[in-house]
């Protein structure tokens, strides 16, 4: 048995949780531009389900600094899922900076997280409503 095995955090499931300072404007842009519907709904929170993995939008007071990637997806076409959100208005962050760039809004990362058992990944963000930094992420094999 693997550690995690052995803790009870370890045998629980994450859940991503971001703030929205308005919950109705949240879910018009998750709504119209990702094409996600909440799959339940409670005063001040909506949960979504993607590919099994639940996340919620929460009511909050207090807003995302938007400074670091808070949630992504991993996909398989990340030029064809770049050019969809674009359809529906979804504005693509680009960086250039020492290391870093995007070219059309998609950058080429070296190196990848272990888990992934790829060489990089291909990458793209984007804000919502809220100023939450979402990610799209194409692991390069």
């Amino acid at each position: 048995m693997n550690a995690d095995e052995s803790s009870l955090l370890g045998r629980g499931r994450v859940a991503t949780r971001l703030p929205a300072q308005d919950l109705d404007r949240a879910r018009r842009f998750y709504s119209e531009r990702l094409g996600l519907e909440p799959v339940d709904e409670r005063p001040g929170g909506l949960l979504y389900r993607c590919g099994g993995v639940e996340f919620a939008l929460f009511a909050s007071t207090g807003a995302s600094p938007g400074t670091f990637t808070q949630m992504g997806w991993v996909v398989d076409d990340i030029e064809a899922v770049v050019a969809q959100l674009r359809q529906r208005g979804v504005v693509f962050e680009e960086v250039d900076v020492p290391g870093f760039r995007t070219v059309d809004g998609i950058a080429e990362i070296e190196g990848n997280y272990p888990s992934k058992g790829a060489r990089g990944e291909r990458a793209a963000w984007f804000r919502d409503s809220e100023g939450n930094l979402l990610g799209v992420g194409q692991p390069v094999l």
